[in-house]
């Protein structure tokens, strides 16, 4: 009697550093290899937040990832809000000394009413027909992390986490990205409930 040889199949895995940039309607999540930019979707998970940084293991099943085994290193969130009205001062204010001075990008920090730093503001003009800023951003395409790192590193030297909120203006041609020191904090709560963000009560 001759037995057949019993194969056990293995699932390919990649190990790496990811950050989460955003979930699509169907739940999966686009993340970022921080090794070397490459863009890969992920099958939902509820233990992961657009812009959770994690060290993990990613598995592959017929082309198809999901997250295998991982550590969440920063729990910084990311939200994003298109056609926005109610901009903010600092946010105009960044945009007319962009336009001012005919460039793309500009920043500033933000103060609260102490005059304590509380955020910085980036705005990025928008390129019609040529880029989508705002798709770029939210589809991991376009970088963030120096950001992060630049707001991190500078003179105010804000911890993490933190929360991000990448907000195309709807009678505007430029998109914001606006970088908050204290995730969940009164700063971070008005954002989000002034351009629709609504926060996951376990994030």
């Amino acid at each position: 009697m001759r037995v057949a040889p019993v194969h056990s199949p293995v699932t390919p895995t990649t190990t790496g550093t990811y950050r989460v940039r955003s979930r699509s309607a169907d739940g999966r999540l686009r993340c970022v290899d921080l090794d070397d930019g490459t863009v890969v979707d992920v099958a939902p998970t509820e233990a992961l937040r657009p812009g959770y940084r994690f060290d993990g293991d990613l598995a592959w099943d017929d082309g198809d990832a999901r997250v295998a085994a991982h550590e969440v290193t920063d729990r910084t969130l990311v939200a994003y809000a298109d056609g926005v009205a109610n901009l903010f001062e600092a946010a105009l204010d960044t945009w007319e000394e962009a336009r001012h001075e005919n460039s793309g990008v500009n920043a500033r920090p933000t103060y609260d009413q102490s005059g304590d730093p509380n955020g910085a503001v980036y705005t990025f003009a928008e390129q019609a027909g040529e880029r989508d800023v705002y798709a770029e951003l939210r589809d991991g395409t376009a970088p963030l992390e120096p950001l992060l790192e630049r707001f991190r590193d500078g003179e105010a030297g804000f911890d993490a986490p933190n929360e991000v909120f990448v907000l195309r203006p709807a009678t505007h041609g430029f998109v914001l990205v606006y970088l908050v020191a204290e995730k969940g904090g009164v700063l971070a709560d008005t954002v989000r409930d002034t351009y629709g963000c609504p926060r996951s009560g376990d994030a």
